[in-house]
């Protein structure tokens, strides 16, 4: 088939058809034609593996007794590969027996019809698998752009969780031991001894920026300990 049948560019739904018998391909092929469907073939399994891979159509039909690789074979395949997981596939297969039914379904069939399968059957079944096709895709889409929504929201909270933060740390105090404070620590004396106190370093803290406090500390030159001299209530007291 031509290139019109890309999944990007045809308007109706496009069925691979893989049967090694000609005249079966033939006769599904023209119904679907009718049922307003495109068709593909393939007549053994690694070319409809290559198609199905190239064309990703909307469902792929198999028989399971092919050559180069069996329907079973291809089934699996086709699950395990990224890109063509969903679609879904239907077996269309002379091998009645509940196993091969079974086997068919664990390999990754959708839906299993056992030959001779009227071709109204297989139109009806094809219809059926692709809407549910079609359903299954717009809720993942509305799903996804929910999840992009809420990653979105989640975006603009965290950004203004962020900023609130940047707004506190601008206006958060900060609480530290200096030697240079704001306000020059004044000449102090002994209380015990009456000599001149050394200054050795200053706090700044206080409740918030705006309203910061300064406390001094001396040391008297005659080991009579250590002194705190609060800046705004001007009191001086031992500390150590």
């Amino acid at each position: 088939m031509n290139g019109q049948l890309s999944s990007s560019t045809r308007d109706n739904p496009l069925a691979l058809l893989v049967d090694r018998d000609t005249d079966t391909r033939r006769m599904y092929h023209q119904f679907l034609n009718i049922g307003q469907w495109l068709v593909d073939e393939a007549s053994d399994g690694r070319e409809a593996l290559a198609k199905a891979i190239a064309m990703h159509p909307d469902v792929v039909v198999t028989e399971t007794r092919l050559s180069g690789m069996s329907g079973y074979d291809l089934c699996s395949i086709l699950r395990r590969d990224s890109a063509t997981r969903e679609i879904p596939i239907v077996v269309v297969t002379g091998d009645a027996f509940d196993t091969d039914v079974a086997n068919a379904r664990r390999a990754g069939a959708d839906t299993v019809l056992i030959k001779p399968c009227l071709p109204e059957t297989l139109l009806a079944e094809l219809r059926r698998l692709h809407e549910r096709s079609r359903e299954l895709r717009a809720r993942h889409a509305a799903t996804r752009l929910k999840a992009l929504e809420q990653l979105a929201r989640s975006d603009h909270l965290l950004e203004k969780s962020n900023e609130l933060q940047r707004r506190i740390l601008s206006h958060v105090h900060h609480r530290h031991d200096t030697t240079t404070p704001p306000i020059q620590p004044p000449v102090l004396v002994c209380p015990q001894c009456d000599h001149t106190l050394v200054y050795r370093r200053s706090h700044i803290g206080g409740v918030s920026a705006r309203h910061p406090e300064q406390w001094d500390y001396f040391e008297c030159p005659n080991n009579c300990g250590t002194f705190q001299y609060r800046e705004r209530t001007r009191k001086l007291r031992k500390v150590g």
